[in-house]
């Protein structure tokens, strides 16, 4: 008895079952991996939960895998549940995976595009869609759904197997294999399986579940010599087997049957409903929108049935279909539009399902581990993604970092890390979480460093630090060490680093790995982490790219002096925590550290040989650092800016002092000086070279917001000491002044009384407001004194 069926077809599934409730079978085979028979018994666990899929892989290589889905509307699931329930052995009696995981390899080593043989004709894809096309269909999915998901039986129930098979015989009379060989050696080998059952519970006692494309070539007399012919020495791989949780999102993709579903959500819904299908799904519909705030009443139910059932009637299909019942449910709940509808097809018709599989399930070791970690940190598996947010003082919250961590530098990327919308200090992290099917894959993988989660990503750390390609490789994973509490594998890390630091002569590699290496110093504090070492290889790599990087920044072409310009903000920044993260290293700030690197800015500022973008950046560093008079600034620029600079090199300086994001908009808005230099040398740049240097300026401008370029235009069209003025007339900038307003000084006090919660009633709270007024009275005969200082001046 030969069952062709759709795989993940929920209209098989049901004719399965009920054949299956009729002949009574003494065995069931069902394709799939025989590997697999040892854990059919689990398939009746209770905490078994499709969707499930079975994995295997390769034992020397995990990498190579292969799955084997199931839904709970695949008709080999209710096959094996109907065996299990009944008492009834099953088999899998597909291609052993320790021989389809050897031709996998082959097949993805061949180039795109092989031809088939040339006697046949390819059939690419799900060969329903050709059935479909012949029957005038232009979707697959709609055509199974009006021939077998909708559509009785008639009282026989092998009806739908018997049509199916005909019309696979015919393709298969058209196409030969399809250009498919590797079903050849499959077939035989299923035929092998099934004359094996045969002899052992009669012609009449065996059901085989397959399918409906394998189905005529299962049927066909071919002799036992032919079939071992084919299998003769097949190359193998020692493979093992598993449960792991399916997702239905992977359902929708081509798994290990080939075949994938567009809508797996909207498939177990039709296998679910006990009756009246359509009503009930868009009640489904209803309540999702209604969790979202839109307004659906059981009316727009109503009205979206009888919408479903008339355009199927207009459409000439027996009942309406998921194409139908989303036109209704566009047109009478989501007012035509497609947003509402999206979140209809991504929480319904594909869903967010994850199966799981019971903890009796065979598991590598560093599964179990993680299994374990997982439960004890309620960390659970989710198809769905959400973000988590982690405050590592906790020391619960502390854990699950690690457990991030440690599985990033495994290569299980469970959780990616982001920007936090809250607080952004170092004792807080952002990540997104999702689960997927894969990942089973990549633990498996992971297993050859060690059996727990932390044995293993130490080993790896270590594997990893001996391979780096380049120290700033090393400095990456020191802190990644640091952020998964490592303490075995980071001494050798850091000695992987020193000695890489040693022998690294290029500034720039120094450059780079400087900023990773500080970073980690802040995670001390928060994790308890002892970063003593980390900090005296970091200190010594900050001294070492203080004397190599004046040499390093001379005669650099553009491309390459922007490259060092990054660098060089990076060292800044580096320096800037090197002395006050870690304690024991303020002394060595205080020694010199952060003098020594404003010596090296300040060479790079007057160095000519250095480009115009570095030695304006040195300039706006050392300005913002106080370690350089704005007098004095004005004056380095007002050199580059004579007539005597090249525009080219000119224009490069002010990107390098304003430009890249770094406040420049406002350091010209609050500096008419600086301004006025700018504005002098630009309204100076002759025509032949203003053409060159305008791509250069419109970068480095372009970055300021909209209203710090609205403020300097109108401060340069006004001119040099003419700051717009809010009181003059009425039309200048609000917030420019030369003298106080206390009219508008005064405006301000109730607003800020209430930010305060003052009250004038409240005598103590009455004495912070006599204070405000004696403040601002202060600083009135403050500007008053300067004002009369500034005539005696003149």
């Amino acid at each position: 008895m030969l069952l062709g069926v759709r795989h993940h077809g929920p209209g098989s599934a049901r004719a399965v079952r009920a054949v299956l409730d009729v002949a009574r079978p003494r065995v069931v085979l069902i394709e799939g991996p025989p590997e697999a028979d040892g854990l059919i018994p689990l398939a009746a666990d209770e905490d078994m939960r499709p969707p499930v899929a079975l994995l295997a892989h390769a034992v020397d290589e995990p990498g190579r895998s292969s799955f084997w889905p199931f839904a709970e509307f695949s008709p080999e699931w209710v096959a094996l549940r109907w065996a299990l329930a009944h008492g009834v052995p099953a088999r899998f009696i597909d291609l052993p995976a320790a021989h389809s995981l050897v031709r996998e390899r082959e097949e993805d080593a061949e180039p795109e595009g092989s031809a088939p043989p040339p006697e046949e004709e390819p059939l690419r894809g799900d060969p329903l869609a050709a059935l479909a096309e012949a029957a005038g269909y232009d979707d697959a999915e709609r055509w199974w759904e009006d021939v077998v998901e909708h559509r009785g039986t008639g009282g026989d129930v092998f009806a739908p197997f018997t049509v199916l098979e005909e019309a696979m015989g015919a393709l298969r009379e058209a196409y030969g294999t399809g250009g498919r060989d590797r079903d050849l050696v499959r077939e035989a080998y299923m035929r092998l399986q099934i004359r094996a059952a045969q002899k052992d519970f009669g012609d009449d006692g065996v059901a085989v579940v397959c399918g409906a494309w394998h189905v005529p070539a299962l049927r066909q007399k071919r002799t036992v010599a032919a079939d071992r012919a084919l299998l003769k020495g097949l190359p193998k791989v020692k493979a093992d087997m598993t449960w792991v949780p399916w997702t239905n999102r992977r359902l929708a993709r081509a798994g290990g049957y080939g075949a994938g579903i567009d809508s797996p959500g909207w498939y177990g819904h039709l296998f679910g409903a006990p009756d009246r299908p359509v009503e009930r799904w868009l009640t489904k519909v209803a309540g999702l929108l209604r969790e979202e705030d839109r307004i659906v009443s059981s009316a727009h139910v109503i009205e979206a049935v009888r919408l479903a059932e008339t355009l199927a009637v207009m459409r000439g299909r027996p009942l309406p279909g998921l194409t139908e019942t989303t036109d209704a449910v566009r047109a009478v709940m989501c007012d035509g539009s497609d947003v509402p509808l999206s979140l209809v097809r991504d929480r319904l018709v594909v869903g967010d399902v994850l199966g799981e599989v019971p903890e009796s399930a065979p598991a590598v070791p560093l599964q179990r581990d993680l299994t374990r970690l997982q439960r004890r940190l309620r960390l659970k598996p989710e198809a769905l993604e959400r973000e988590l947010e982690l405050d590592l003082r906790k020391e619960n919250d502390a854990e699950r970092s690690r457990l991030l961590h440690r599985l990033r530098l495994l290569g299980v990327s469970w959780g990616e890390p982001t920007t936090s919308r809250g607080s952004t200090g170092t004792f807080r992290e952002t990540w997104r979480l999702r689960w997927e099917p894969e990942l089973s894959v990549r633990v498996a993988e992971a297993g050859v460093w060690g059996t727990t989660v932390l044995a293993a990503a130490t080993a790896k750390a270590e594997a990893d630090a001996v391979t780096a390609g380049s120290l700033a490789d090393v400095t990456g994973l020191a802190e990644r060490c640091l952020l998964a509490e490592l303490p075995d594998a980071l001494p050798v890390v850091m000695r992987v680093l020193a000695d890489r630091a040693a022998l690294d002569a290029d500034v720039g590699h120094l450059a780079q790995a400087l900023p990773a290496l500080v970073r980690s110093l802040r995670y001390g504090d928060v994790r308890a982490t002892d970063t003593r070492a980390l900090a005296e290889v970091a200190a010594g790599l900050a001294e070492r790219v203080f004397v190599g990087l004046p040499p390093a920044c001379a005669a650099l072409d553009a491309e390459a002096a922007q490259e060092m310009r990054r660098h060089v903000d990076a060292v800044h920044g580096a320096v800037g925590l090197l002395g006050d993260t870690v304690p024991g290293q303020q002394a060595a700030r205080d020694d010199g550290l952060r003098p020594r690197w404003h010596s090296v800015l300040h060479v790079l500022s007057v160095r000519d040989t250095v480009p115009g973008v570095l030695r304006g950046r040195a300039v706006r560093l050392l300005l913002d650092e106080g370690a350089l008079a704005r007098d004095e600034a004005a004056r380095l620029m007002g050199l580059v800016l004579s007539p005597g600079t090249a525009p080219a090199d000119a224009a490069a300086w002010i990107e390098g002092f304003v430009g890249g994001g770094s406040g420049g908009g406002m350091l010209l808005v609050h500096d008419e000086r600086l301004l006025g230099l700018v504005d002098a040398w630009l309204t100076g740049v002759p025509g032949d070279a203003f053409t060159d240097v305008l791509p250069l300026l419109r970068r480095t401008f372009s970055a300021y917001e909209p209203g710090v370029r609205r403020t300097l235009g109108e401060l340069v069209r006004r001119g040099p000491g003419r700051r717009p003025s809010a009181t003059a007339g009425g039309a200048g900038i609000p917030g420019f002044a030369d003298e106080l307003d206390s009219d508008r000084a005064d405006a301000v006090l109730p607003v800020v009384r209430l930010l305060l919660g003052l009250d004038d009633r409240d005598s103590t709270r009455g004495d912070h407001v006599d204070r405000l007024n004696v403040d601002r009275e202060n600083a009135e005969q403050e500007r008053t004194d300067d004002n009369d200082l500034v005539g005696v001046a003149r």
